[in-house]
Formats: C-alpha cells, structure tokens, sequence
C-alpha cells in the first residue's frame, strides 16, 4: 500500500478544526485505502448489513466509540446518515470520525441535515502529479494515458474494459442508488459525449438531440456529473463587458484516463499533450487547494485564458498551461491584462525547472512548473 502523507496530513490538519469529516470522492478513487491507512482507526463498511444494525442506535453506537478514531464507509447506505454525525458532532466532540461517500451530503435525500458549520469536508482527486511514490516506475505520460484512479494506474495497461467496468459500476451504485434516473441510455450518451469534449464550451442545446432529452434534462443530468464529481464546470470570469463570454460553462472530465478511453487515444500523440496538460493542472489545483472556485476567461474574438483564481475583487490570477514552455505566448495574457491590470500572471509549464519572470509589453509573466504554480497559488489564501 502507498502511503499518501499529503491526503493523510489534510485529514489530521481537519480533525484539528471538527471532529467530522465528509470525505467524498468518485468510485475507486482510493478512499477506503487512504482511511485505512491512517494511524489508529477503526474501520466500519456500511454496505454490511451487520455493520448497519450496530449503528441503528446512533447514540448506543458512538458511546461505544468514545476516544477513538473512526471510520464510516459508504455512510448513505444508513437510513439516517445525518442524524448519526449529527448527533457525533453535538455530543461527541472527543471521538474522530470520517464518513465517506462518492457525492456531496445533498446529492442523497437520506440526508436530511448537511451538518452545516459541524463538519469538514475533503474532496480526493484522482492521483496527483506530486504524489511522488506512485510515480517511481512510471512518468507524466503513463499518468495522462492510464488516469489518476490508483488501482489502474499502477497496472501494467489499465484497458478500455476497466474503464467501461468502472462507469457500468457508477451508474449501477451511484445514480441508481443516490438518483434512480431512468434514461441509462439517455445519461450515459450524454456523459460519453461531455468526456469526448472535455474541456471544451459546454451548450446544452447540442446535446440535446444525440442524447433523446430535452435541454432542461441535459442541464439536470450535468448537475448529477457535477454532484457525483465526473465532471467540473468552470464558469466564466466577466465583468459583464459587451467583449466578454459572460455564460458559457467549460466542462473538464474528473479524469484524463476517461478522456483519453472515451477519445480513443492509445498512445499519446504531440496534438494531445496540452489538453491533457490542462486537466492535470486543473486536478492539482482543485485537489491541493481544495477549491472549486476555478474560471476561465474569453472573449468575443477568441482570446481566451485556461483559468482564472480570484484571491482579491480587484486582481484575478491568471494561468495558462502549456505542454512546453517553447510553445508559450503571452498574446493572452497581455490582452487579458488590457482589461484587468491588476493580479499575477503564470504560465505553467511541464519542462520548466526553475521559475522564472520576463516582462511582455510592461506585464510581468512568471513561467513555471506545477509546484511552483500551486505554492503561489497556496500564499494568495482562499478565493472567491
């Protein structure tokens, strides 16, 4: 088993502010083997029937666990989940407790309470890039191609049929059970066709037809991928000018293995590089700085930026990713600062060891690699 120091350091750095931990992530994503790797822990699988009847006395059940540190696997599969952490939160301060599941506490009507101000919550992102003991035997490229899901990423070939293992599996136990929607046909379609566009403009109204629903339902099942955390929806940055995209969303899938499966990619081509670079940058910053609060940036003529960071009202962060550094033009970014002069301005780059800073047209560019773009990002605090 790997030992993930920089999830387990998050987890005890949590415990330190709430007793409760929402832990979600998609299936397979390495949950249950990450709380099982912490130090004294106590592990409870609710799809267990017998583990479900020792907690059907919620307060008999965490008497029993005072003092210790727990883990609650699957915990939706309770009849009253909330009620359960709820009541640990309140009366139970001592006891340490991580509960798991594959979506936000709203996605499943069983949760009554979302245990607002009595709860942390952790989102576990597929692999990261800088989590170097799964990168010993392999590289960057196996990392695009094979996706960030642990167990295929450490074999030798992940193949098309672990991928379409997996999503048989998420719509069986996670849409069936947290959503029971109807139209498999209708939702998968639309789920193969948002992957194929990964990271591209998102208008439901192109969807509507391949998949046989309407636009309201494209816009509801999208929902449900953003729940269920296969897709991220990154909104606009606009100040609402007549130059300016102000609502088109781009949808990045949760992961490049699925990207590169539902694309038909085998092998890495020179053409694939920068977009799977996009959704690897993307993954660190959501799984690092645990935030959502990602933009992008275009306008009219089609000058665009990846992402977007607001630490500040006044002074958006800007980053562009590049595969190669060689390949990089500030064009963008000194246009985008025409508008908005004020914020940092990165591009992130895979073959740049050291950063680095050069003025373009009086704008100041710092060009570096992903570690270096997260510590910068880690000192501008939380975003908005």
């Amino acid at each position: 088993m790997v030992k993930r120091d920089f999830w387990i350091n998050k987890i005890e750095r949590l415990w330190k502010n709430r007793s409760v931990i929402w832990l979600s992530g998609v299936r397979r994503v390495g949950k249950t083997c990450l709380c099982r790797s912490l130090e004294n822990i106590e592990y409870f699988d609710c799809e267990l029937p017998s583990t479900r009847r020792i907690m059907e006395s919620p307060e008999m059940f965490l008497k029993s666990a005072i003092g210790k540190r727990i883990v609650i696997d699957e915990i939706h599969r309770l009849s009253n989940p909330s009620e359960l952490l709820k009541i640990s939160a309140d009366h139970f301060p001592a006891l340490r407790i991580i509960a798991t599941g594959s979506s936000t506490l709203s996605a499943s009507a069983k949760f009554k309470d979302t245990l607002t101000g009595r709860k942390e919550s952790l989102l576990l992102t597929p692999l990261l890039c800088s989590e170097p003991d799964f990168f010993k035997n392999f590289n960057l490229e196996d990392r695009m191609l094979k996706g960030g899901l642990p167990q295929y990423f450490l074999q030798d070939s992940a193949g098309s049929a672990s991928f379409q293992e997996w999503l048989d599996s998420y719509w069986a136990k996670d849409i069936q059970e947290l959503f029971r929607l109807e139209k498999r046909h209708a939702f998968m379609k639309l789920l193969e066709l948002v992957f194929l566009n990964s990271g591209g403009m998102f208008e439901a109204t192109r969807y509507a037809k391949p998949c046989e629903i309407s636009r309201p339902t494209v816009g509801t099942y999208l929902d449900v991928l953003e729940t269920t955390s296969l897709v991220h929806i990154i909104r606009p940055f606009n100040t609402k000018r007549k130059s300016e995209i102000v609502s088109a969303p781009k949808v990045y899938a949760f992961d490049t293995g699925f990207v590169c499966f539902n694309k038909g990619i085998e092998s890495i081509r020179r053409d694939d590089y920068g977009l799977l670079w996009e959704h690897l940058v993307l993954n660190e910053i959501i799984g690092r700085l645990q935030t959502k609060k990602v933009y992008y940036w275009r306008d009219k003529q089609g000058h665009e930026i990846d992402f977007i960071l607001r630490a500040s009202e006044n002074a958006p962060l800007a980053v562009e990713c590049k595969w190669s550094a060689e390949d990089a033009s500030p064009s963008n970014l000194i246009i985008f600062r025409k508008l908005y002069p004020e914020g940092k301005n990165f591009i992130v780059g895979r073959d740049i060891i050291r950063p680095y800073t050069r003025d373009s047209k009086g704008i100041l560019i710092t060009y570096t690699n992903l570690e270096g773009l997260i510590r910068e990002l880690e000192v501008s605090g939380r975003f908005l």
